[in-house]
C-alpha cells in the first residue's frame, strides 16, 4: 500500500501517446536567484489518434501567475502538481507565466544556482521544475529562448542551438536569444548564465562545414580545458569516420559546473558537465581522470545523434540511448588506443566495471531488465544495467552482424527514425533488417530477451576428450536465476567466443564434426538452447578450452578448470581477456578456500607457490605491456569476491584479501623493486595508454614495496615513496605515492596527507581525491569510521556538493566493505543517518547512497540483522522522497 503522497508505480505496458503535441516553445527568462520569472508561450494541437481529453501539464515547486489560451484568460484546475485545462480547441496558443527560486533548489534538478551561476538539469523530469509542460520524451518541439539578466553578474548567457540576437537592456541588464534548429524533448533543454570564460576552436568537418567548439569554465580554470577540447575534436572526427555522423550545429558548447548530480548531460548543443569530467592538467589530474574525460566527452557528444536526433519514446527505453551510446564511447576509446594491447586493457577495464557493479545489481533487489517494466522514480534507473549491460547487448549485436554490418544497421536506423522518439525494438529491428542473412536477423525475437529478462545468465561448460577418436566434446548449458516478477527465464542468444589451446599453448584449428575443413581460431559459436554440444574432430591431444573470449557475452562462465589449466591459459592464451581472467579465477579460488576454511590462522598465506610464480613470470615477461601487467597483478576486489559466496562475512574477506596482498608484496619484493626502477620515469608527461600503463605499474610496485616494508621494518622504500610524493612532476605519480603510504598504513602517510592538502587546498577536484583516499583506506581495527566522521567536520566538507558528499560518504559506504560492515553495526547507523540527512537535501544522491545495502540479505550474522534494521529505520521515515523510498522498500522486500 502506498503511503500518503507516495508516487504510484509507472508501468511500461500502460504507455499511451500524448493527448496533445507541442510544436513550438518560446521561453523568456528574467533570471534572478531568489525569483526567476519564466514566460512560456507554446503552440499546441490535439493528437487526433488519442481520445479527446483535458490537457494535463506537469509542474513541480512552481508559483503560477497566469494562464492564457489564444491570448485570453481561461479557467484551469490543479490535480496535485498537474495543471489541468478543459474544453480546449484542436489547435491553440498557450501562455503560462510562473516564478521559481533557483537559489533554494538543492535537488539540482530544473533551474538552480551553483557558485553564483545559473545551470539546468532536466533529464529525466526536471523541466517541470522550470515551467508547466508535457514533460515526457516523446513530445518534441522547436524551441526559442530569450535570457535576460544583470550583465555584471551574468555576462555569459547560453542556451541550446544558435545565438540569433543579443543586446543591452535598461538598468545594467542584457539579453541573448537562442534558437535551436532541431526539435527536441524537454529533457534536452538547457540554459547557463554566469561569469564564465571559454576555450574556443574552429573546425572544418569532412563535409566541409565550419563549426565552433567552446568549453566554458569558471575564470581560473581555463588552463585545465585543453584535454576536454582535444577529446571533443577527436569525438567529432571519430563519429564522422566510423558512422558517417556529422556535427549538425553551427556551434557546440560544453559548460562545467562543480554542483552536478551526474557525470554530464547531453543537452542539444549545450552539454553541461560535472567539472570532474572537464578539468585536467598534469598537476591536478591523474591518468584515470584524463581517460574518463575523453570517455565522457565522447559519450555526451555521441548522444547528439544517439539520444538527441533519435530519442526515447518513453523512459523505459532509456537504454536505447544510453546502452548504445556507452557502446559507442567504449568503441571510441578503444579506437583511439591504437595498439591491440591497449584496446585489450580498455576492454578488461570495462568488463571489470560490469562484473563488479552490474552483476551484483542483477542479483539484488533492484534487479531489472535492460528495458524495465516498471518504476516509481525514473532517476533510480540510471543504472549499470541500463548503461553497461545495455552496451553489452549492443556489442553482441555487432558480434552477430559484424563491424561493417553494424555500421549498415546504424545507417538504416537513422534513415528510418531520424527526428523520432522510438523504442529498443525499433533499434534492434533496424540492425537486423540491414543484415538479413545474419544470426541476429534469424534469432531476433529470442535475442530481444536480453531487453526483457533481468538477471545474469550462467553458462556451464564441460569438456570431454576422446583419445581414440581424436575428438573433443564441449557441452554448454545456460540458466538464469529467478528475479522479482520473473520466476522462469527462457534461453538467451549467447555469442561464445571460443578457442582450444594445445600443449604448446598455441591455438588449434577448430573443425566441428560434419565440417569439411578446419577453421582458424578464434571462432564464435551462438548458444541458443538450454543445452548444446560442440564436437571438435582431429584433435591430437586434450586441449584447454578458452571460452567466452573477449567477454563475448555478459554472462557468468562456470567451467571446472584445474589450476594447471588456468595457469596454462594465463601463460599462453592469445586472448588477453581470458589470459587476465585465468589469473582472476586462480586468485578467487585461493581467496574462497581461505575464507571458507573452518579456521583462518593469522599470518597464513592464502596463495600457493604456483600462483605466486605465475605472477612473477608476468612481471618479468618483456612481451607484455605494463598496463596489462598491472591488471593481472591486481587482485579481485572484496566486493567481487563477496559475490562469489552464498554467505558473506566482510571482515573475513578483508582479512584474506589483505593477506593475499601482503603475500604478493613480500614474495615478489625484489621483482617489485626491479619493476619500479624500470618504470618510474615515463618521460615528459602525456596521458597516452603506454605512458599511463608505465605509471600505473610503478605505482603498484610502490604500494607493494611499502606493504612489504611494514612487515620487515624497512625504512628505505617508504622513504623513497615519500620523496617521490614530494618530487613528482605530475598528479598521477604524486597521488600513487600518497596512496602507497596510505594503503600500507605507514606513519609517513599523515605528513604526506597534510602536505597534499596544503598544496591543493584551492583545487576542489584534488581535495575530493584527498577525502576519498582517506575514506577508502584499508580498515585496521575499525579506524576508518571515526576518521570519516572527522572528515565530515573538516572545513572543506560540504554535504550539499554531490562530488564532496560522494568522496567521503559513498566511498566509505560503497567502496570500503571492511570499514562499513562493522560487527557493532556503527557503519550501518552512520549510513542510515546520512541517507536520511541527504534525502532532505538531494534525493538523487541519497537514493544512490541507499543502494549500499542492496545485498544485505547475503550477509552473515550479526551483519545481516543489523543491516536490515538500518534499512527499516530509513524506510520508516514518513517524508522520505520517492527516490529513496523505492530503493529501501525494494531492499526490504528482498
Amino acid at each position: 500500500m502506498l503511503r500518503e503522497g507516495q508516487s504510484p508505480v509507472i508501468n511500461r505496458a500502460d504507455y499511451i501517446a500524448p493527448a496533445y503535441w507541442i510544436d513550438t516553445v518560446d521561453l523568456s527568462f528574467d533570471l534572478d536567484p531568489a525569483k526567476t520569472r519564466v514566460l512560456n508561450k507554446m503552440s499546441l494541437r490535439r493528437n487526433a489518434e488519442v481520445p479527446a481529453q483535458p490537457l494535463k501539464l506537469d509542474g513541480e515547486e512552481l508559483n503560477l501567475a497566469r494562464v492564457l489560451v489564444n491570448g485570453q484568460g481561461t479557467s484551469f484546475r490543479m490535480e496535485g502538481d498537474k495543471l489541468v485545462l478543459d474544453n480546449l480547441p484542436d489547435a491553440f496558443e498557450l501562455e503560462i507565466f510562473t516564478t521559481c527560486a533557483p537559489v533554494k533548489n538543492t535537488k539540482l534538478m530544473g533551474l538552480y544556482v551553483s557558485n553564483d551561476s545559473f545551470f539546468t538539469q532536466c533529464e529525466a523530469e526536471g523541466f517541470r521544475r522550470i515551467t508547466y509542460f508535457l514533460d515526457r520524451p516523446d513530445v518534441m518541439a522547436s524551441y526559442s529562448v530569450t535570457l535576460r539578466a544583470d550583465k555584471v553578474k551574468y555576462p555569459v548567457l547560453l542556451s541550446n542551438g544558435n545565438l540569433v540576437e543579443q543586446g543591452e537592456l535598461e538598468g545594467g541588464r542584457h539579453f541573448a536569444k537562442w534558437v535551436d534548429p532541431h526539435k527536441k524533448p524537454a529533457y534536452l533543454f538547457a540554459l547557463v548564465a554566469g561569469q564564465l570564460v571559454s576555450r574556443e576552436q574552429r573546425i572544418t568537418s569532412r563535409a566541409g562545414k565550419e563549426h565552433t567548439l567552446q568549453v566554458y569554465v569558471r575564470p581560473g580554470d581555463l588552463d585545465k580545458t585543453e584535454h576536454a577540447m582535444n577529446s571533443l575534436m577527436h569525438s567529432v572526427a571519430w563519429d564522422e569516420a566510423r558512422f558517417g555522423l556529422s556535427l549538425d550545429l553551427e556551434r557546440f558548447m560544453i559548460v562545467a559546473t562543480s554542483d552536478f548530480n551526474m557525470g554530464a548531460m547531453e543537452n542539444k548543443g549545450l552539454n553541461i558537465f560535472n567539472t570532474k569530467y572537464v578539468l585536467a592538467n598534469q598537476a591536478t589530474a591523474t591518468d584515470t581522470d584524463y581517460s574518463n574525460i575523453e570517455s565522457v566527452v565522447g559519450h555526451e557528444y555521441f548522444h547528439n545523434w544517439t539520444g538527441n536526433r533519435i530519442t526515447c519514446r518513453d523512459w523505459f527505453q532509456l537504454s536505447l540511448k544510453e546502452g548504445l551510446t556507452v557502446f559507442r564511447d567504449q568503441e571510441f576509446s578503444q579506437d583511439l588506443c591504437g595498439e591491440a594491447s591497449a584496446r585489450a586493457v580498455k576492454r578488461i577495464e570495462d568488463v571489470r566495471v560490469l562484473r563488479t557493479a552490474q552483476f551484483p545489481e542483477d542479483a539484488g533487489p533492484m534487479a531489472h531488465p535492460v528495458r524495465p517494466d516498471s518504476y516509481i522514480e525514473i532517476s533510480n534507473f540510471y543504472t549499470v544495467t541500463i548503461y553497461e549491460k545495455g552496451a553489452e547487448v549492443v556489442r553482441m549485436m555487432q558480434t552477430l552482424v559484424g563491424r561493417e554490418g553494424f555500421a549498415k544497421g546504424m545507417k538504416l536506423y537513422f534513415e528510418r527514425h531520424d527526428g523520432q522518439a522510438v523504442t529498443c525494438d525499433d533499434f534492434a529491428q533496424a540492425i537486423a533488417d540491414a543484415n538479413p542473412a545474419s544470426d541476429l536477423a534469424r534469432l531476433l525475437p529470442q535475442f530481444k530477451r536480453w531487453y526483457s529478462q533481468a538477471g545474469t545468465p550462467r553458462v556451464h561448460g564441460t569438456g570431454v576428450y576422446d583419445a581414440a577418436t581424436r575428438s573433443y566434446t564441449l557441452t554448454l548449458s545456460q540458466s538464469c536465476a529467478p528475479t522479482a516478477g520473473q520466476p522462469a527465464k527462457e534461453p538467451f542468444v549467447i555469442p561464445v567466443g571460443l578457442g582450444l589451446l594445445g600443449a604448446d599453448g598455441a591455438d588449434l584449428p577448430l573443425q566441428l564434426a560434419g565440417e569439411a575443413a578446419p577453421v582458424a581460431a578464434p571462432r564464435t559459436f551462438v548458444l541458443t538452447e538450454a543445452r548444446q554440444t560442440l564436437s571438435f574432430i582431429n584433435v591430437d591431444a586434450e586441449p584447454v578450452p578458452s571460452i567466452l573470449r573477449g567477454f563475448s557475452a555478459p554472462v557468468v562462465l562456470e567451467f571446472d578448470y584445474s589450476d594447471a589449466q588456468l595457469l596454462h591459459l594465463l601463460a599462453h592464451d592469445i586472448d588477453p581477456f581470458n589470459r587476465w581472467e585465468a589469473g582472476q579465477r586462480l586468485a578467487v579460488r585461493s581467496a574462497i578456500k581461505s575464507i571458507t576454511a573452518s579456521a583462518y590462522p593469522a599470518g597464513a598465506e592464502p596463495l600457493n607457490d604456483a600462483y605466486v610464480e605465475a605472477m612473477r613470470s608476468v612481471l618479468r615477461d618483456p612481451s607484455l605491456d605494463a598496463a596489462f601487467k598491472e591488471l593481472v597483478l591486481t587482485l579481485p576486489g572484496e566486493t567481487y569476491i563477496a559475490e562469489q559466496l552464498d554467505v558473506v562475512d566482510p571482515q573475513r574477506i578483508h582479512a584474506v584479501r589483505e593477506a593475499m596482498r601482503t603475500q604478493l608484496a613480500t614474495a615478489l619484493v625484489d621483482d617489485w623493486a626491479t619493476v619500479y626502477d624500470a618504470h618510474q620515469d615515463s618521460g615528459a608527461y602525456t596521458p597516452d595508454p603506454l605512458s599511463s600503463g608505465r605509471r600505473a605499474l610503478a605505482g603498484m610496485a610502490l604500494t607493494h614495496l611499502c606493504i612489504a616494508a611494514t612487515i620487515t621494518g624497512d625504512a628505505v622504500w617508504p622513504g623513497k615513496t615519500f620523496q617521490r610524493f614530494k618530487d613528482a612532476g605530475n598528479m598521477t605519480d604524486r597521488f600513487n605515492a600518497l596512496a602507497a603510504l596510505v594503503s600500507s598504513g605507514h606513519p609517513l602517510a599523515a605528513e604526506a596527507l597534510s602536505r597534499f592538502h596544503t598544496m591543493f587546498k584551492d583545487e576542489a577536484l584534488v581535495i575530493d581525491k584527498w577525502f576519498g583516499l582517506q575514506a577508502g583506506a584499508p580498515d585496521r581495527g575499525g579506524n576508518i569510521l571515526p576518521a570519516v566522521k572527522q572528515l565530515m567536520k573538516h572545513a572543506d566538507f560540504s554535504l550539499r556538493n554531490p562530488n564532496r558528499a560522494r568522496s567521503v560518504i559513498s566511498t566509505f559506504c560503497q567502496g570500503n566493505p571492511a570499514g562499513f560492515h562493522r560487527a557493532d553495526a556503527a557503519g550501518y547507523v552512520f549510513w542510515s543517518e546520512r541517507v536520511i540527512e541527504l534525502d532532505a537535501i538531494n534525493p538523487q544522491v541519497a537514493a544512490r547512497l541507499a543502494r549500499a545495502l542492496d545485498r544485505w540479505s547475503k550477509l552473515a550474522e550479526p551483519y545481516r540483522s543489523a543491516a536490515r534494521e538500518a534499512i527499516a529505520r530509513v524506510a520508516a521515515k514518513s517524508d522520505l522522497s520517492k527516490d529513496t523510498h523505492e530503493v529501501v522498500s525494494r531492499a526490504l522486500a528482498d
